[in-house]
């Protein structure tokens, strides 16, 4: 993690993701990330193929912790999307590392209490930033969530809904 992205771990929001300091060396230092040319976002890959069909989504797996980044997002997206998506993704390392599922189809992507604090955790830091609730709709509305699903994760994450 820290050759892609050098001195994240001087950053305050990587002490507040993980406020112990040996803890936090450890996420980052063995935490890889892995770039791939497939149209994606960021995801954890999981560490065997999920049993359930993943539509479209073919992982890719991995037996250590490891982030995959599509190329596009990486070139394209704004730093602030980024920076965002990286600390949703860490939050993540960090839950399957104290033995939670990430992948746990029985709830709605929405619903799943994994995705609820990595995306509460983005939004806090981002409001920490001064980003406006406008940019924050934008960034959690993707295009795997319905519009009704949009507005159970906004409530889930203190965002209030566009007026």
């Amino acid at each position: 993690m820290l050759e892609a992205f050098p001195g994240l771990d001087q950053l305050a929001t990587a002490k507040r993701l993980e406020s112990d300091d040996g803890a936090r060396r450890s996420l980052l230092e063995e935490t890889c990330i892995e770039l791939v040319a497939d149209d994606i976002w960021m995801y954890v890959a999981p560490h065997e193929l999920p049993k359930e069909d993943t539509g479209p989504w073919k992982p890719r797996v991995s037996k250590t912790d490891c982030i995959v980044v599509g190329e596009s997002h990486l070139r394209e997206s704004a730093a602030l999307i980024l920076f965002l998506d990286i600390f949703h993704e860490l939050c993540h390392v960090r839950q399957r590392r104290a033995g939670r599922e990430l992948f746990d189809r029985s709830q709605s992507y929405v619903r799943r209490p994994t995705e609820v604090e990595a995306y509460r955790f983005a939004v806090e830091e981002a409001r920490r930033l001064g980003v406006a609730d406008d940019v924050l709709r934008d960034y959690l509305k993707v295009e795997w969530v319905s519009d009704d699903e949009l507005l159970e994760l906004l409530r889930a994450v203190g965002v209030p809904p566009a007026a």
